[in-house]
């Protein structure tokens, strides 16, 4: 139980250091929509979200206002649908894209996300029609967030789909070039995809889930950096780590209320809590200065994979014994153009590509908004990808890569997405051409870790 103090506490958090509920993402199952005919498809589609979130933004609004929470972002996700377009084959991918924007739109959400197959070891019916529709739906709807999984520890890599996502990625920021290549901003490519994450652009409702329930995602580094700021600077780092849990414990908590007074008024089923420590572009909110306080110079150099792996680890620790139902992605992120101190890091040139690769082995996602030059390959994008796929697949971890071509920019310039999405300097990558190996397709068998049954 929580004490006076450790109320008050929180309450400063809110206060002072940025602490929210980053989102209340319902998840919305429409394979009872499925339907082979595409137009009455996506009536039921449209029906179903409408009247299932026809009071999430109202019923949110009311919790933060009572409580006292920022509550920054109210989402959906649905099932992916390249699941219903198994039963309609022949119809155009890109009307339920639409869709899901009108239903996102009539009920005020922030974003819908759910425009996903997953493919991680072979494709079925829908897949590579969905897949191959990505830019196109993402440059005409304003709020549908896509993702693909295309590997997991169970299944390996599907290459065959590794070899796709390259040129679908930089479609996608070519579609949406006049408006800061955003198409690309709202696609994540994963291996070891989970089916209750509640962050975009990567939430999907996955098919093993109830009909309709709600997660809550929490946010607060700049709670764990002013906790930290405290602590002598010679305190080992198990006092670091007892510290961040003890932090992370009270994060939880807030976000467990949330999720339980808001799955009792919309009278749907609790998810979980995802637990991860999710920065913005505001001063103090930053993932890379807690690791900065932790006793790096600068985020990127030597130590910040240790740095990372001690937060990510007791993020974890603190926040599960606070919630019910912890799931999701929970632990660290690491998002450069939402995260003030990577985007200095990045501009100082000490937050490279290569660390950063080495940063997603211990942390909660992967290379996540990253801005790469323009005139970036396809193949290289790809192989970006398998990298990442193979970090995740190998140490039974979710990866994901989410780059942002910046089409028409170089080293030195810049893409400003706003909001919480920030701004990004492009970064430089290596051009070896890894065409080659990206071009043979196929499957990168399961690693033996797979064989636990």
């Amino acid at each position: 139980m929580l004490n006076t103090n450790d109320i008050l506490e929180t309450i400063r958090m809110i206060t002072d250091e940025n602490l929210d509920v980053r989102t209340v993402t319902m998840g919305i199952s429409l394979l009872d929509c499925a339907d082979p005919d595409a137009r009455k498809a996506c009536e039921k589609i449209y029906r179903k979200i409408t009247t299932r979130a026809s009071r999430l933004v109202e019923v949110v609004d009311s919790i933060s206002t009572n409580y006292g929470v920022p509550i920054v972002n109210k989402r959906i996700s649905v099932t992916p649908i390249a699941l219903l377009l198994a039963a309609c084959p022949d119809a155009d991918p890109v009307w339920f894209a639409k869709t899901l924007d009108a239903a996102a739109k009539q009920v005020g959400v922030n974003f819908i996300g759910g425009y996903s197959a997953l493919v991680q070891k072979g494709f079925s019916a829908g897949d590579r029609a969905l897949i191959e529709s990505i830019p196109e739906a993402l440059a005409c709807t304003d709020f549908v967030c896509s993702s693909v999984n295309i590997g997991s520890t169970k299944a390996g890599i599907n290459m065959d789909a590794v070899k796709m996502m390259g040129p679908v990625v930089r479609r996608a920021a070519e579609l949406t070039a006049d408006n800061n290549c955003l198409g690309a901003a709202k696609l994540v490519v994963f291996c070891n995809a989970v089916e209750d994450n509640p962050f975009m652009a990567g939430a999907f409702h996955g098919p093993g889930e109830a009909d309709c329930c709600v997660h809550v995602g929490v946010s607060g580094p700049g709670a764990v950096r002013a906790a930290l700021a405290k602590l002598p600077k010679d305190a080992p780092l198990q006092d670091v780590a007892e510290l961040v849990k003890r932090i992370a414990f009270k994060i939880t908590r807030m976000g467990q209320m949330v999720g339980e007074l808001a799955a009792r008024e919309l009278n749907v089923p609790f998810g979980i809590v995802d637990l991860s420590l999710a920065p913005t572009p505001a001063i103090g909110d930053s993932v890379a200065r807690v690791l900065e306080e932790m006793g790096l110079d600068h985020c990127g150099g030597f130590g910040t994979t240790a740095a990372l792996a001690l937060l990510n680890d007791a993020v974890k620790k603190g926040g599960v014994m606070a919630s019910g139902s912890v799931g999701g992605l929970s632990g660290a992120f690491i998002p450069v153009s939402e995260d003030e101190g990577m985007i200095e890091a990045a501009e100082l040139g000490t937050l490279t590509l290569n660390k950063l690769e080495a940063m997603t082995a211990v942390c909660s996602v992967g290379l996540d908004m990253i801005v790469i030059p323009g005139d970036t390959s396809p193949e290289i994008i790809s192989a970006m990808i398998a990298d990442e796929a193979a970090i995740g697949m190998v140490n039974s971890k979710t990866t994901a890569v989410r780059v942002i071509p910046a089409i028409g920019k170089k080293m030195g310039e810049r893409l400003d997405f706003g909001g919480l999405l920030g701004y990004g300097p492009v970064m430089p990558v290596n051009t070896t051409s890894p065409a080659v190996f990206v071009n043979r397709g196929g499957r990168i068998p399961a690693p033996m870790q797979s064989l636990k049954n």
